[in-house]
């Protein structure tokens, strides 16, 4: 089945969401979800949204907050822009009638999160953030007629024309495989803490938009920073978020004695930077000792994180103990698609948004709730960048399709899982990455997929990501936010603003996340080529 339209959207997380309702205005889109929508990792977070909406704060504090949490491994203009455009779109968000959390008083409740040096974190509903988005981005959109929602739908191939263009996606659902033709393709599929066996994310977040990218040809960088979060509920193997609002609220990390881990290890204690406290209880665990969050100081938690309430009564956590036992966990992707605030990625025509896009803007470890401001601000910038710029795509002129090919060997999903977790997770080793490295494929090649199931595809698609983490994780010989190296503990001056560039089986190390200049020549060759009919899309659809 084909079908044709102006903008595929695949992901549905606030990033796709945001621009899915600003696009629907102007374009029909198509917004494809391989689950449906309460399976994004934006439905499921605790944490607010951060951003400078007060008088008593300033963006050029949220900005160093930022720099601070991931070690000025930057783009600064691009920290610049999601603080300061972010803060505007927060606001008006909250002028829509966005139903944030306020005080009796009827001021904002604002929180305070790891690394922040103001109270600046919009939560909605306790610790039910995420949801509280999502349902209201729901709600608008079903009111935009162009504006098509397809659950289910699992892509497994971008199309490229025989200009190098991005236009087109294949996917499999229920019914067979369809393929969508559009003149955009944007990707805001997530991120991909699901490779490993202990995450916050959702279980089938396993970085499929990266390696869609990936094998099309597009660049990927930064795959060495993966986020840990210090404190994941961990209870019988199992594994849930515990916000870092509770360590905001005055919570702490302390051994089964109650004596507090983080005092005298960083000057902002338990509110450290990530990188820095999921250190501290991975060496914990590591020396066979249990790890808890104290929130026996904290007044009518249930109320106040309701969320996390419920997690710890289904594992049986008896809340009254005052007690929660925790262990860090995979959370966040630095990494990702290179890509600018407009979503541009080295494909023309593919654009990428969120947590499957590398814009630079959080470093080497990310500053706590910045990853749903990234959703709503490159989101929208995004969306407005292709109202005022879009032209129509008239080439649908494929490259000439793989052949069949048999699927490399492959571990199996939980045995991969363990083994990332193990060889590239908080820690790595030198022997240990290259071990991994040997058992995973790393001449990846686009292969005719359509008579694969989505379990096969989903786990070749895990090793492609996988593999990338893996050597980039090898490549970068020192220790810096959330990278840190066994045998090189110390950051490198060598190291300083250096970006590995992952594309087309190639890596490369630069000291810049994207050639502007190449992006720009990129654009300025497809308009070169004078297509007849193309014009700038402002009132007029495809």
């Amino acid at each position: 089945m084909n079908v044709q339209t102006d903008i595929v959207i695949l992901g549905g997380g606030i990033a796709a969401l945001q621009a899915a309702r600003k696009l629907g205005n102007h374009f029909k889109v198509h917004l494809l979800t391989k689950a449906d929508f309460t399976m994004s990792s934006s439905f499921k977070a605790q944490g607010g949204v951060a951003a400078v909406v007060t008088a008593n704060d300033h963006p050029t504090l949220h900005i160093e907050d930022t720099l601070v949490a991931g070690e000025f491994h930057h783009h600064e203009e691009n920290v610049k822009t999601l603080v300061e455009r972010g803060a505007n779109y927060v606001k008006q968000l909250l002028n829509n009638g966005f139903p944030a959390d306020y005080t009796e008083e009827g001021n904002l409740s604002l929180g305070l999160e790891g690394a922040h040096s103001r109270h600046r974190i919009v939560h909605a509903g306790g610790d039910a953030t995420g949801e509280k988005i999502i349902d209201y981005y729901m709600e608008e959109s079903r009111e935009i007629p162009q504006l098509f929602m397809n659950t289910y739908e699992f892509a497994y191939e971008l199309l490229l024309n025989c200009d190098g263009e991005c236009c087109g996606v294949r996917v499999k659902t229920a019914e067979g495989d369809k393929t969508y033709y559009a003149s955009y393709i944007i990707l805001a599929t997530g991120g991909a803490g699901a490779l490993y066996s202990c995450t916050s994310n959702q279980p089938n977040s396993y970085g499929d938009g990266i390696a869609l990218a990936y094998l099309a040809g597009a660049e990927v960088t930064d795959m060495e920073f993966v986020q840990f979060h210090p404190s994941l509920l961990y209870v019988n193997g199992a594994c849930g978020l515990v916000s870092e609002a509770v360590r905001g609220a005055g919570a702490r990390f302390v051994d089964r004695h109650n004596t507090p881990i983080m005092a005298g290890k960083h000057l902002l204690g338990d509110l450290a930077p990530r990188h820095i406290t999921a250190y501290e209880m991975y060496k914990m665990r590591a020396a066979g000792e249990e790890v808890f969050i104290d929130i026996s100081m904290i007044e009518s938690f249930d109320k106040k994180f309701p969320t996390i309430t419920k997690l710890c009564q289904k594992e049986q956590i008896d809340l009254t103990t005052g007690k929660i036992p925790v262990a860090p966990g995979s959370h966040f992707l630095m990494g990702g698609i290179v890509a600018t605030v407009k979503g541009e990625t080295s494909i023309p025509r593919l654009l990428a948004i969120g947590e499957v896009a590398c814009t630079g803007v959080h470093g080497a470890n990310r500053l706590a709730s910045n990853s749903l401001l990234e959703g709503i601000t490159f989101g929208h910038l995004m969306a407005e960048y292709i109202v005022q710029t879009a032209t129509k795509q008239h080439n649908f002129m494929l490259v000439a399709r793989p052949v069949a090919m048999n699927f490399p060997p492959l571990l199996q999903k939980e045995i991969l899982q363990d083994a990332m977790l193990e060889a590239a997770g908080i820690v790595r080793s030198t022997e240990a990455l290259e071990a991994l490295l040997a058992q995973l494929p790393t001449a990846w090649h686009q292969m005719d997929l359509s008579n694969a199931s989505q379990e096969q595809i989903e786990l070749y698609f895990m090793h492609v990501t996988a593999s990338l983490i893996v050597q980039a994780a090898l490549l970068r010989t020192e220790s810096r936010g959330a990278h840190i190296r066994r045998e090189y503990k110390q950051q490198h001056s060598e190291w300083t603003k250096k970006w590995i560039v992952f594309q087309q089986g190639n890596v490369n190390v630069r000291d810049t996340l994207y050639e502007y200049n190449q992006i720009k020549s990129d654009v300025k060759a497809v308009f070169q080529r004078g297509y007849r009919g193309w014009r700038p899309f402002k009132r007029v659809h495809f």
